[in-house]
């Protein structure tokens, strides 16, 4: 088995980052169209929008087949990265491409200038806040929503870099 954590930027990677959340989301806890909107809505905003420089986004690739996501983007102030769009496919899960993919992502946060990094996330997402936890992020805070059908807990989570 070979892995490999790359740059975004081969034909269909967007689009793919798009369907394996909606089928992986929708398949795992119901999430419909509306949490499909707001993915292709983040996408296509990096897509047409992002800096260089400051913001990047990796595939995770397990035998050249593609495994994962994970996106850095300007969070809400000129220090601040915000990490986004973290996925690990079930059949690459157990393989430590999330932990990789988030390593990933801070280096290059770090890299960049940052001083802090920024996300959001959902409650049920125990693994993904398993990670987040054990390289120092701490939850500010929490809000109920039902965003996308369903009563979940709304997670922020801040790490100073």
């Amino acid at each position: 088995m070979t892995k490999l954590i790359r740059k975004l930027g081969k034909p269909g990677d967007l689009g793919w980052v798009v369907q394996s959340h909606a089928e992986v989301y929708a398949a795992e806890y119901g999430w419909g169209v509306a949490y499909e909107t707001l993915i292709a809505q983040l996408v296509a905003a990096y897509a047409t929008e992002h800096d260089e420089v400051r913001e990047a986004a990796w595939i995770a690739e397990v035998d050249g087949e593609r495994a994962g996501s994970i996106f850095c983007v300007r969070g809400p102030d000129e220090t601040t990265a915000q990490l986004r769009l973290l996925l690990v496919t079930p059949a690459a899960r157990g393989l430590k491409l999330g932990a990789e993919l988030v390593d990933t992502c801070l280096a290059f946060a770090r890299d960049a200038g940052y001083k802090r990094m920024v996300l959001w996330t959902n409650d049920p997402l125990a693994a993904a806040r398993h990670i987040y936890l054990n390289r120092g992020f701490r939850l500010t805070a929490s809000e109920p929503h039902e965003l996308w059908g369903d009563k979940l807990l709304g997670q922020t989570y801040e790490l100073d870099l």
